[in-house]
Parts: structure tokens; sequence; C-alpha cells
């Protein structure tokens, strides 16, 4: 094999490296380029669902949707330290006694002394004929504020794999037995 030969290869072989790294970082800028911030992005799928959630009181297990299982401490008048499990229908309107589309499922605890606040932990299960799957979602549900955002950080079916942000808004609320929130869906991740 000739020296000739050998330093040609090796510089064709460096233009070939270079322009594959070339080609790449300007494909990443392209591509960096094209995010948007969240804020800014539309979401790939939104729809509003009501969440109506109805505590025992102690006598009316029939209509009771959700239950403390630990009591409140007494660290504060708000609730501090309740645990509360619960089954809830969901509609696609306001009214209890609509079809429900789907349940959510799981836990709030009230964790903060002075005043109202919990923390949220649930899944979504859908039933209806317009979805089928799951939404997990959790966060902080900040009271005072009108609106509050719960996260999206998962989903099965139709919602496989599914990142976004719930905005909730208390509907109604009827002394410490029921309440109704509104949640607006928004996913920015669907597969």
């Amino acid at each position: 094999m000739m020296r000739g030969d050998h330093t040609s290869q090796k510089l064709a072989f460096s233009f070939i490296l270079l322009l594959i790294i070339v080609l790449a970082s300007s494909s990443q800028s392209a591509l960096a380029s094209k995010k948007l911030p969240l804020n800014e992005k539309s979401p790939c799928k939104r729809f509003v669902v009501y969440y109506h959630d109805t505590l025992f009181n102690g006598t009316d297990a029939a209509n009771a949707t959700s239950a403390t299982v630990a009591n409140k401490t007494r660290l504060g008048d708000f609730n501090f330290g309740m645990l509360v499990v619960f089954d809830d229908p969901m509609t696609k309107d306001n009214h209890l006694l609509s079809p429900p589309v789907g349940r959510a499922q799981g836990f709030f605890f009230y964790d903060k002394k002075n005043e109202y606040n919990a923390w949220f932990a649930f899944t979504l299960v859908f039933n209806s004929s317009e979805y089928k799957g799951t939404l997990n979602i959790m966060g902080a549900d900040l009271m005072p504020q009108k609106t509050r955002d719960l996260s999206v950080v998962g989903g099965t079916g139709d919602f496989f794999m599914a990142r976004g942000i719930v905005t909730i808004e208390t509907d109604t609320l009827q002394g410490d037995f029921y309440f109704r929130l509104k949640m607006d869906i928004k996913l920015y991740e669907c597969y």
C-alpha cells in the first residue's frame, strides 16, 4: 500500500466524520429551536370532566364516595393530617346524576396547619365509549386559589404515557360532605 493512499483514506474518513458531526448538531439545533415553552404550546388533547365527592358522614354509606381513614390532628383548625380515600364519579357535565364517564380513585390529605391545603394522588379510570384507559394525577391543591394546577404524570390505554396539566376549580361546595371540581385536562405529550 502506498503512503499517499493511506493519507487520502485518513482525510476521507476525517471529512466523513466531520460531516456527520455537523449534520447531527444542525439537526439537534433545528429540533431545539422548534421546542416551544409549555405556555405557548397547544395541547395535543384537551377535555373537561367534573369530579363529584361525597364524604361519608357516618350515616349515608349508600351514597358516600369517600371516607376519612385518618382523623385530623389537633394542630391548627384546617383539618391538618386528615387523610381521605375516594372512589368518585366523573361526569361530562356538572350534574351529579349524569352518566359517569369514569371514576377518580385515590387519596388526598390536608397538609397545612394555617389554611386549607391538600395534596392529591389519584387515577382517573375512564369507562366511556369516548375514552378507554387511565390518567395518573398528583400534586398540591392550593385551595385558597380560584384555579389550581396538578400534574398528569402518566397514563394507559388512550392516554399511554401522557403528560400534562389538570387545572381544577371548585365548582360547588356544600358543607363538609359534598364538593364538585371542574377539571380542565390539557395533555402536552400524547402517544
